[in-house]
């Protein structure tokens, strides 16, 4: 998250909309994004229900998998970042800079 918002200006000047989801309750995201001071919204998937329905709950740890989407302006997945790769945000930037 912390190197989502050291570049945020690298989403906001691709008129792209960044936010987090997590599978904390809502006031643990909500600590969490204020303690950090994100510019962007931290969303509280505490059911899995969308991390189930991307595919990356894992059900073993009761959490989502740390992926990366980049979501065109149609709908459609127009990148994927899973693992460490998903901390850094230059391809998800680069992603959205091409959309």
């Amino acid at each position: 998250m912390k190197g989502y918002q050291a570049g945020i200006s690298q989403f906001t000047d691709s008129d792209s909309v960044v936010f987090g989801v997590s599978t904390d309750p809502l006031q643990r995201n909500k600590e969490f994004a204020e303690s950090l001071n994100l510019e962007f919204a931290l969303l509280s998937d505490e059911d899995g229900a969308v991390s189930k329905k991307f595919g990356i709950y894992n059900a073993e740890r009761n959490m989502s998998s740390r992926t990366t989407f980049v979501i065109d302006k149609s709908g459609k997945i127009a990148h994927v970042e899973s693992g460490g790769g998903a901390i850094d945000p230059m391809g998800a930037a680069n992603a959205c800079s091409k959309l």
